[in-house]
This record gives structure tokens, C-alpha cells and sequence, in this order.
């Protein structure tokens, strides 16, 4: 069971999510917040795997919580929530650590999708937020001549996919194989790559120009 809580100010958004993750087949809905003020003190208290976190709230905002919750707890993932995804606030989220984010139009079964998605390791992140993120690391960074790396051809097709925004199980179905494969494809590659988790693999992808 995949430990959930949720972070809403809309409260209608935030009841209706609720009732829906709450009797949703292998999530276990921890609770539920209008604000992110006492965000550390709720991740302490119910030790949630995945956090869904409204990207606008009062007070303290998503990109806020999401910075400080990290700091004090790096593994917990959290998924951003928000109307649009070209925003510049969800690409500040993803460089402040959020492992991912979801479209609050997007139907409620998505949500469960994403949520098992970051669990594992993956996220959805479209080339448009992906480049945003690259552009960064080009200037802030010294440029280091990369090192060689060697994926197989299904990586690569994998990689390709991750790139594209695709969930585990789009790939899945893409390339033909089980959800269990993709895992496993995906955690190769974390390892050749480095990283420990799909932005950053996505991003070193398009500056190595492996696919």
C-alpha cells in the first residue's frame, strides 16, 4: 500500500480527491490538509510515501512546502498539482525536488496512476518543463565533458519514452513488455546515469544527447 496525503485549499477539490484516492485499490489516504503550514509536522506524523501538493496555496505555497519538506525528509516523493503545465512555477518545483506533477483537469483514475508512477521512481515530465530545467543547469554550471555511457537499445527506447512524458505503464504498452520490465529498465538506467529519479534522468539524457 502506497501512503498518501494530500496538500488543497479548494475544498471542494480537496473532499472530492479524497473520497476518490480513499477507495482507491492499492493507496492507503493518510489525510488531508487545506494548507501547507504545518507541512513538516504532517509528513512526521503520518509518513506518507507521496505527497500531491497544490502548487498555489496561501501562505505557504507548494513550491515552500515542497523545499522544506525535502530538506528534512529527501525520499518522501511529491507530486505537484497544477492547472497548467507550462507554467513557470512547476518548473521552479521541480528544481526546488518535486518528483513529478499531474494536470488538476486530468481525470481522478490519472491521479492514481501518477502516484504508483512516482512511487517507483518515475514522473511525468514534458519536454517543454525538461528543456526549462536544461537551459538551467547550462548556465549556472561549468560545462564537464561527459563520460561515455552505454545503453542497450531497449533503454534507450525506454529513455526515448521517459523523455516524451510517458507513465510506466504508456511505456509498457509502448514498447510491449510488462509494468515489472519497465521497472527494471528504469532502475538500470538510474544506475548508469546516476540520478535517482526521472527529471534527472530526462534532463542528463537531452544534455548527453542520448536519444
Amino acid at each position: 500500500m502506497i501512503r498518501v496525503i494530500l496538500f488543497e485549499d479548494n475544498k471542494n477539490m480537496r473532499e472530492s480527491l479524497s473520497l476518490y484516492l480513499a477507495s482507491s485499490d492499492g493507496i492507503w489516504f493518510a489525510g488531508a490538509f487545506p494548507d501547507a503550514r504545518n507541512a513538516i509536522t504532517s509528513v512526521k506524523k503520518f509518513k506518507p510515501d507521496v505527497i500531491l501538493m497544490d502548487i498555489q496555496m496561501p501562505q505557504v505555497s507548494g513550491i515552500e512546502a515542497t523545499i522544506e519538506i525535502k530538506k528534512v525528509y529527501p525520499n518522501v516523493k511529491i507530486l505537484i498539482q497544477t492547472i497548467y503545465e507550462d507554467d513557470d512555477k512547476v518548473f521552479q518545483a521541480i528544481c526546488a525536488g518535486a518528483n513529478g506533477y499531474i494536470i488538476k483537469s486530468t481525470k481522478p483514475e490519472n491521479y492514481v496512476n501518477a502516484i504508483k508512477d512516482v512511487f517507483v521512481g518515475g514522473s511525468h515530465l514534458s519536454p517543454i518543463i525538461a528543456a526549462k530545467v536544461l537551459a538551467m543547469f547550462q548556465h549556472q554550471f561549468v560545462r564537464i565533458q561527459p563520460t561515455y555511457i552505454e545503453l542497450t537499445q531497449r533503454e534507450k527506447e525506454i529513455l526515448t519514452c521517459m523523455v516524451k512524458g510517458m507513465s510506466y505503464k504508456m511505456i509498457a504498452d509502448a514498447c510491449d513488455i510488462k509494468f515489472s520490465t519497465v521497472c527494471t529498465h528504469i532502475k538500470n538506467i538510474y544506475e548508469k546515469l546516476h540520478v535517482n529519479s526521472a527529471p534527472e534522468a530526462v534532463v542528463k539524457a537531452l544534455e548527453m544527447k542520448l536519444v
